[in-house]
């Protein structure tokens, strides 16, 4: 109970100090008592809210994909950033910009959303065709896969000079995050809840196709369901902010450390802890060069490779 209330604190803390920072300065007694000026109220609701929202979806979204990711591959060193996903979902991005520019936003998050079930897809496709000698082969694969896709994507950039737009999707920016421009990240609550609803089917199908099958489970369903929540969760926040990577590799293996490997009890603490560490490296990014500002993928990448180093190499290594 402890655990939970210096949880629920932290969070508030950092959830009050995202309202509070940037350029434009809101006072905690302003905050409190509601106590604004006509500029400074516009700021908190067009813009500061906003961002501390779409902060939270985008975090806890991609930490259960992660967890998804893991149990279907069965790899601790998976998620959208390492399977090519997020890579798959700016290629779709792209193509949309090429040929139906004018598409409405939802309709682009269809399309990525289609690219990154492709290239998921086509990941896991993979894997299945290489004999597993180690666990870090998995991530190898992702991470090539990824490659590949993102240098198509680089080649069509360039020749259609969309290099820019291609720039803004690779790395994740909140900062031009507005009201009317983030609500794509509330899908994420729709499919974290299906997730949890069917996270027992999750943890079983994450033991194995044939354990799954001997137990009644249809392996090929819960598979296809995955990559679709996958899929959806990473192409809102691509289209919407970018590429954030590492979030569902660090999140699921700091979790599983503590509370072990079963999904329905695990995927609350682990959608509350994507979205604590989002919010967290936003708010550092914010603070480190203030006024400016170090954008969410930069920060995330040197957490996450970090991170990765220290499960390759530390003690506490459970990589399959």
């Amino acid at each position: 109970m402890k655990t939970v209330v210096s949880a629920l604190l932290a969070l508030t803390a950092m959830i009050v100090g995202s309202l509070l920072t940037g350029v434009s300065p809101v006072s905690l007694a302003g905050l409190l008592n509601g106590n604004f000026d006509g500029n400074t109220a516009l700021v908190i609701a067009s813009s500061r809210i906003p961002r501390t929202f779409s902060l939270l979806l985008a975090g806890a979204g991609l930490a259960v994909s992660g967890s998804i990711m893991q149990m279907l591959a069965r790899n601790r060193f998976v998620e959208p950033s390492t399977a090519g996903t997020s890579d798959s979902a700016s290629l779709g991005m792209l193509v949309v910009m090429m040929f139906f520019p004018s598409l409405p936003v939802f309709g682009k998050m269809l399309v990525a959303g289609l690219f990154a079930l492709g290239g998921t897809a086509l990941f896991l496709a993979i894997l299945e065709r290489i004999p597993m000698r180690s666990a870090l082969l998995v991530p190898l694969v992702g991470i090539m896969l990824g490659g590949v896709i993102s240098a198509v994507a680089t080649f069509f950039a360039y020749r259609f000079d969309l290099m820019q737009s291609l720039g803004a999707w690779s790395n994740g920016d909140f900062s031009m995050v507005l009201k009317g421009r983030y609500e794509l990240l509330w899908l994420a609550v729709v499919v974290t809840v299906i997730a949890y609803v069917t996270a027992a089917r999750f943890t079983i199908a994450g033991l194995g196709e044939t354990i799954a099958r001997n137990v009644g489970l249809n392996y090929r369903t819960v598979v296809t369901l995955g990559l679709a929540i996958v899929s959806l969760v990473t192409a809102s926040v691509v289209v919407t902010v970018g590429m954030i990577p590492f979030v569902g590799l660090v999140v699921p293996n700091i979790v599983s450390m503590f509370a072990g490997d079963n999904l329905r009890r695990t995927l609350p603490w682990i959608a509350f802890s994507g979205a604590a560490l989002v919010l967290f490296c936003d708010l550092a990014g914010r603070l480190i060069v203030f006024p400016y500002e170090i954008p969410i993928g930069t920060m995330m990448g040197v957490i996450g490779s970090g991170f990765f180093l220290y499960l390759l190499l530390g003690k506490r290594f459970h990589g399959a």
